[in-house]
């Protein structure tokens, strides 16, 4: 009896492993062309660094400066010995008897007020201005910015002879008043702006759920715009307490601010350099302390309507 036998099933080929491709001469191009890419960015920081660097350096210097006693400070050497004794001079903490502590309150009160009665007065005119158009609109807000980029000279010999006659020379009520001259057109200019970017459809549609229009304004517009609100403000504050020319010249002693007070220690027998630097430092420190607090609206704030669709 003859037996039959079953074929065997051939065993499929095991399928050849891929091999890379040749890289093409498009492919080079794009690798090339990655690389000096990674390599321009990174000179691109490494000279961001190094400019960050430079710009920190009279901060350090005038931070050191500060440190130095009196033989020390017309030296240039990174190697002294650090005191305090300059800030407390400055302080009046020893026997100078200084008054730096009063001028940097009336720095203080001063700025501070100048930037509060800017904002109540030159956000409802930035709206204004934002909102409604008539005939010479656009001439009034040039107008009001021609005082903001004026030389200060023009009008400080007539504002010191007007307060002289009605008794705020060398008030702080008076410097308020005075720095609205450099703050209030900030304001406004930057305000407009926001409030523009905001679509008018958002306040007509509160009209119609039956808001008024002071309720729409405060309820809806103003708190879209509070970080443009916390930008101006910083900036506000930093014009009005750096300013120099107007409490040179329309203060004496009583509202006088720590821009002016400074030059006192460039006077006498002796120059003390290490005390004006003492005294610019402490002098930064309200305006850092101020960006600090409002850094989470200030780059939202900086950057709001810079780029729209």
């Amino acid at each position: 009896m003859a037996t039959t036998t079953e074929p065997t099933q051939a065993q499929p080929a095991a399928a050849p492993a891929p091999t890379k491709p040749p890289p093409t001469a498009a492919r080079r191009a794009d690798q090339r062309a990655a690389q000096r890419g990674s390599a321009a960015g990174l000179l691109a920081n490494l000279a961001l660094v190094l400019y960050f660097a430079f710009s920190l350096l009279p901060v350090l210097f005038i931070v050191a400066l500060s440190l130095k006693t009196n033989a020390e400070q017309t030296t240039t050497y990174l190697w002294f010995t650090p005191t305090l004794e300059n800030y407390q001079t400055v302080l009046g903490l020893g026997d100078s008897g200084s008054s730096y502590v009063r001028f940097f309150l009336a720095s203080l009160a001063t700025s501070t007020g100048a930037v509060l009665v800017s904002l109540a007065i030159g956000i409802p005119a930035a709206y204004a201005a934002a909102r409604y158009r008539f005939k010479g609109s656009e001439d009034l807000m040039f107008t009001l910015l021609s005082f903001r980029f004026a030389p200060e000279l023009v009008v400080i010999i007539p504002l010191g002879v007007i307060y002289q006659q009605i008794g705020l020379y060398d008030t702080i009520f008076g410097m308020v008043w005075v720095l609205q001259l450099v703050t209030m057109p900030l304001v406004v200019w930057i305000l407009r702006s926001f409030f523009q970017d905001l679509p008018a459809e958002l306040e007509e549609a509160a009209l119609l759920d039956g808001y008024t229009r002071r309720q729409a304004f405060f309820k809806i517009v103003l708190p879209l715009v509070r970080p443009g609100i916390a930008a101006v403000c910083l900036l506000a504050f930093i014009f009005a307490w750096n300013n120099f020319i107007f409490p040179f010249t329309l203060t004496s002693g009583d509202a006088q601010t720590v821009t002016v007070s400074s030059l006192a220690f460039l006077g006498g027998n002796q120059v003390r350099f290490n005390l004006v630097a003492a005294g610019a430092v402490m002098a930064v420190l309200p305006p850092l302390v101020l960006a600090l607090c409002i850094q989470r609206y200030l780059v939202r704030g900086l950057s709001f309507g810079a780029v729209k669709g």
